[in-house]
């Protein structure tokens, strides 16, 4: 089992988009992937139209008693652990628990799963905090949305701060530039300047409006007929390239 975090601290910029659509293409893949929506917005579970049942919270996530609460989607191989508003506390929960300094407590919840799933997603809220840290090392790979724009880039440096302060080595991660738009200057610039760093795939995501539009037909752009559609393909080739660098 490896387990895939889309993080950022940064909103805005992709994650639950990159979260629901690589969930179903590892599925069309013949991987068995859960997909977990770990931010209290709850965005990924209306994607998939799943809403949580009225006894799952945060307090069973910790506890380990949330199997009951994966549910299956529409599309087989592909489960969900949906959001609650309680997420929202996570921090605070982790934090007041026995091991308030332990960064392993969210491995240790996923790790019986571990002959469920080929992979699991994280759809990661956007802060820097005690449960970014569990995301981190739980990840086999911490996968980051960069949008071409400034703030995105320094949202990465902070990711790669927190890296150093975790000491967690940098082969963990890789970025990706999302919502591209090929005419904007900026966005050629900060593509040619950052794109040949190591941490940096080669496949990117452009700004589409099918992919903007998943929130009206509340399914993966590749569900919606065409396995040929741009957002289809450019996920697809983002999803071959994670795998032969981070989860083969």
């Amino acid at each position: 089992m490896k387990i895939l975090a889309v993080y950022s601290s940064k909103g805005g910029v992709g994650k639950t988009a990159t979260s629901v659509n690589l969930a179903y293409t590892a599925v069309q893949t013949g991987q068995r992937v859960l997909l977990c929506d770990m931010d209290s917005q709850g965005a990924a579970s209306y994607y998939y139209r799943i809403k949580p049942k009225k006894k799952f919270n945060r307090s069973r996530l910790l506890s380990g008693s949330y199997y009951q609460f994966i549910r299956g989607t529409d599309y087989p191989g592909l489960d969900l652990l949906p959001a609650h508003f309680s997420f929202r506390n996570l921090d605070i929960a982790l934090k007041n628990g026995e091991n308030k300094k332990n960064r392993k407590i969210l491995y240790g919840l996923l790790k019986p799963l571990e002959s469920e799933y080929d992979i699991i997603i994280l759809d990661c809220p956007p802060n820097l905090t005690l449960l970014s840290e569990n995301i981190i090392t739980a990840a086999d790979c911490v996968l980051t949305p960069v949008v071409p724009t400034t703030l995105s880039v320094l949202a990465l440096s902070q990711l790669l701060k927190l890296f150093k302060k975790m000491d967690c080595g940098k082969r963990k991660i890789l970025a990706f530039f999302s919502m591209v738009e090929g005419r904007k200057t900026m966005h050629r610039g900060v593509m040619q300047k950052y794109g040949k760093h190591p941490i940096f795939v080669k496949n990117y995501i452009p700004y589409n409006a099918e992919i903007e539009k998943m929130g009206l037909y509340r399914k993966p752009v590749g569900a919606r007929g065409s396995s040929l559609s741009v957002g289809n393909s450019a996920y697809r080739k983002l999803w071959s390239e994670i795998q032969q660098r981070r989860l083969a």
